[in-house]
């Protein structure tokens, strides 16, 4: 029998002998010990030596209530006496209905109906080609109507029609000959203004230019799509207030569907169940994900009105149906724990307790704006992101070969805690369940990181 260390040693060479890690340079990760999760309970994560570490980005942005929380573990364990899975192409299932109906009442007012899939691409790439068909065959659309806005620095996932509506040139750029053309939008970086003013004296300047975007194309433009409040991927850049509601007031001038990608920023990253809450806002449609299943299990939904809806209501032979589908829609085990995670929110009462959490971890974050290497702390909610600058003065980055960010993460991770960087923006989102002794570990850490790496000299 194999002892603990060499299933520990196996473990490891298997990992580089056979993984292959998504955004990681494979050439750098094998030069490095690999750290390999074991065990997770409330937001500390444990790896194969026993080691702890505190999981400062949820997973990747999608736990919710902490690792291990019972309710949810509950709710698959019962849903597995009953059945794992059944299709729902042209079936149906007892939690895939009653996970419809809970989003549906949590949803901004406006939103009616649930069309599942299992990740934000997907939920994403539904909602264009909702979009796109809406625009062919309603009896209000325009078949002229082809087009998308979208934001430069969009981030909206990995499938092609995802990455046709992204912004990011490090994630797209390569494929650019395989996408379809989309319109960009200034995105309101105010930190780095593409028009050199400051807000709020800018007068929303970027806002300006997209009203002049769809003035001059809203008769080929089917949708615009927007990450609502922060765009993620793209470095935590938040956006001023009111924006959102503008975009939306401008979708509804120019007849533009809109819709909101809140993948990254639902199930109350922004102190808000919905970021679009946050403004008032209803977009016709709505694509969901990550923290839909408490980050158990793949799950996303993409959310539309009854007009959306209606649009593809017709007899058989005239083959207005939403020809799109996939295995997992609806899957009864991730759906179960949807309703479960829904009902957490709902009974401990999260984004009510959330909202002292956030001011706490608004003042443990002042300090940072006093290193000598962070450029800007940007925070809305849970989300932040820490701009690191090589000269604070004129703003200029770090050369992309000293890997400045990748570094801190490195540092965060020998002093217990789990972060990833976008570049040399520092992401901090940690689980809503996180304790306020939590973030004061996690501030202290990060802390110290950016100091240790930013401050050799």
């Amino acid at each position: 029998m194999e002892t603990r260390e060499e299933r520990n040693k196996q473990l490891e060479k298997d990992d580089k002998k056979y993984l292959w890690h998504p955004f990681t340079q494979m050439q750098d990760y094998i030069r490095e010990k690999p750290l390999i999760i074991e065990e997770g309970r409330g937001c500390i994560l444990k790896d194969i030596y026993g080691n702890e570490y505190l999981d400062g980005v949820s997973s990747l942005w999608t736990n919710v209530h902490g690792h291990g929380k019972e309710k949810l573990d509950r709710a698959i364990k019962r849903q597995l006496e009953k059945v794992a899975h059944s299709t729902l192409l042209g079936l149906s299932n007892i939690p895939a209905i009653r996970c419809a109906k809970k989003l549906i009442e949590i949803a901004p007012k406006g939103l009616t109906r649930v069309f599942y899939s299992d990740n934000g691409s997907t939920a994403v790439e539904i909602a264009l080609k909702m979009a796109f068909q809406y625009q062919q065959q309603a009896p209000d659309g325009d078949p002229r109507k082809i087009k998308f806005i979208s934001l430069k620095n969009a981030y909206h996932g990995d499938t092609i029609g995802a990455v046709s509506v992204g912004g990011i040139d490090l994630f797209h750029a390569t494929y650019r000959t395989l996408l379809f053309e989309s319109l960009k939008a200034e995105s309101p970086y105010c930190y780095r203004c593409t028009f050199g003013k400051t807000y709020p004296s800018c007068n929303l300047e970027c806002l300006k230019q997209m009203e002049e975007l769809m003035e001059s194309h809203a008769h080929e433009v089917a949708a615009l799509i927007i990450e609502p409040l922060v765009q993620g991927a793209a470095g935590m850049l938040v956006q001023p207030p009111n924006y959102l509601k503008k975009v939306r007031e401008l979708c509804t001038r120019y007849n533009i569907i809109m819709i909101a990608d809140e993948v990254a920023v639902g199930f109350g990253k922004t102190g808000r169940m919905f970021a679009c809450e946050h403004e008032d806002v209803v977009p016709d449609i709505m694509a969901l994900a990550k923290g839909l299943s408490g980050g158990y299990l793949p799950l996303a939904a993409t959310l539309t009105s009854e007009k959306i809806y209606e649009g593809f209501l017709g007899e058989y032979e005239e083959f207005k149906t939403f020809f799109h589908g996939h295995t997992y829609t609806g899957n009864p085990l991730a759906c179960a724990v949807a309703i479960a995670n829904i009902e957490v929110f709902e009974k401990e009462r999260v984004i009510v307790k959330l909202q002292g959490k956030i001011e706490y971890f608004r003042e443990r974050l002042q300090p940072f704006a006093f290193l000598a290497h962070v450029g800007e702390v940007r925070q809305c909610g849970f989300m932040v992101g820490i701009e690191l600058v090589a000269d604070k003065e004129s703003r200029e980055p770090f050369p992309l070969k000293v890997k400045t960010g990748h570094h801190v993460i490195l540092e965060a991770r020998r002093r217990g805690l789990i972060i990833r960087p976008l570049g040399d923006v520092i992401v901090l989102m940690p689980p809503l369940g996180i304790t306020t002794d939590e973030i004061d570990r996690l501030c202290e850490i990060v802390y110290k990181s950016v100091r240790m790496v930013t401050e050799k000299d």
